[in-house]
């Protein structure tokens, strides 16, 4: 029986459980994670949500192996505009980012800093790298690039078959601005 792992927001009031192994792990260096990640790590109390490089890291998981055990109804979304295809989650009792959905997707981006630092799993690859910020130098501390990208798309569909083509939905009422 695979391991569940209980997750909780800043002040504890709000948790989420992620059954087994993520499917991969990812820091994002698009514009919009940065953008976002900026946008609500200003929110009280404040947190920073980029790496040292400026990358937002994500642990993937598929969504049916992450469940609410109290529901979503402290969670509210948040979109870089009206018409943005992707929203990033947030407890509204302590502003903690919980996940970022893609528009149709079958995973969740569970934000890393959601992890305790001891346990926080490590991240496998960068990606979006054409598009860091300038100024930016990456280390070579891993992996990204065309190849990586295949096999980060390869990962996502391999967890889309395991899921039997299913795209189970997070029911999210609430908005926030930031």
């Amino acid at each position: 029986m695979p391991e569940t792992t209980t997750l909780a927001c800043a002040c504890g009031k709000f948790r989420v459980e992620v059954t087994g192994a993520p499917f991969i792990t990812a820091e994002c260096h698009c514009k919009s994670c940065r953008s976002a990640a900026q946008r609500l790590g200003a929110l009280p109390p404040s947190r920073p949500l980029t790496s040292a490089s400026g990358g937002v890291p994500y642990i993937l998981y598929r969504k049916d192996r992450v469940t609410f055990p109290d529901g979503t109804s402290a969670l509210a979304e948040f979109r870089l505009s009206d018409k943005a295809p992707t929203r990033r989650v947030l407890t509204t009792c302590c502003n903690t980012p919980v996940f970022t959905e893609f528009e149709g997707a079958h995973w969740l981006s569970m934000f890393a800093s959601l992890w305790p630092d001891p346990a926080r799993p490590a991240m496998q690859i960068r990606t979006q790298t054409a598009d860091v910020a300038e100024g930016t130098v990456l280390d070579a501390s891993l992996p990204a690039g065309a190849m990586t990208t295949a096999g980060f798309y390869a990962k996502l569909l391999w967890a889309w078959i395991a899921m039997g083509f299913k795209v189970p939905k997070v029911a999210v009422t609430q908005k926030i601005s930031a």
